[in-house]
């Protein structure tokens, strides 16, 4: 066995061990999945262990680690892509140009601070070179951990990444955005990332008026803020 086998196969069995199993248990240790592994059932414990994940490439160029942020017990959730370069340098979310119109479109629009609701995204490091699709099947099964336990009334996609990920629909983002769907029995609307809008501002109108239909959605279910 060689030194670079050696080192990944007890850096699996620590990030293995932080969910609680022995080494005795016959386990793949080359596999990049957590499908087998069973997730803690509370926030700070799977908190913890995303920080102690070193399944894929991103970990190797991520700074910080950014899991989530806001109100657990929110019945609305925000999903993006993933952390922005300043969100990775200074480990705040909402950091940031796109952090900060982010956080404009809760508070202005949804007339709640973004503490209100929560925010993450479909990988919790920054990556290097843009995300692929490998790098979100490995963090994917900490997003459903996540979905599960903050129990949303509604999803909030931001992209066309997060979107196109999560409803494997096939059907084009720009047609879709805005409208009513339905992700494992959950409704969801997908709007434009804040990144996008940085780039694009003659979209942050069409923005507006989805984040309109958001507020008008929640409010008729009695949104609990």
């Amino acid at each position: 066995m060689t030194k670079l086998v050696k080192n990944q196969v007890l850096e699996h069995l620590n990030y293995l061990k932080s969910f609680g199993y022995d080494y005795h248990e016959p386990l793949d240790f080359f596999s990049n999945s957590i499908k087998n592994v069973k997730l803690p059932n509370n926030m700070i414990e799977l908190e913890s262990s995303v920080k102690h994940c070193y399944l894929c490439e991103l970990s190797k160029c991520r700074k910080n680690v950014l899991f989530g942020y806001g109100n657990i017990y929110s019945d609305i959730m925000f999903i993006g892509d993933e952390p922005t370069n300043s969100e990775d340098e200074l480990a705040i979310h909402y950091s940031g140009k796109s952090g900060e119109l982010l956080e404009k479109m809760i508070e202005n629009v949804l007339n709640i601070p973004k503490e209100g609701v929560y925010y993450t995204t479909l990988v919790k490091c920054r990556s290097s070179n843009g995300l692929n699709n490998s790098n979100i099947e490995t963090c994917y099964d900490y997003l459903l951990k996540q979905i599960e336990l903050i129990k949303p009334k509604l999803i909030v996609t931001l992209g066309e990444k997060s979107y196109s990920y999560l409803l494997k629909n096939g059907e084009n983002f720009s047609q879709m955005r805005g409208k009513e769907l339905v992700f494992n029995s959950i409704p969801l609307i997908p709007t434009f990332s804040p990144t996008f809008l940085l780039r694009n501002p003659s979209s942050k109108k069409d923005a507006y008026y989805d984040m309109l239909k958001i507020k008008n959605y929640m409010e008729s279910l009695n949104w609990s803020k």
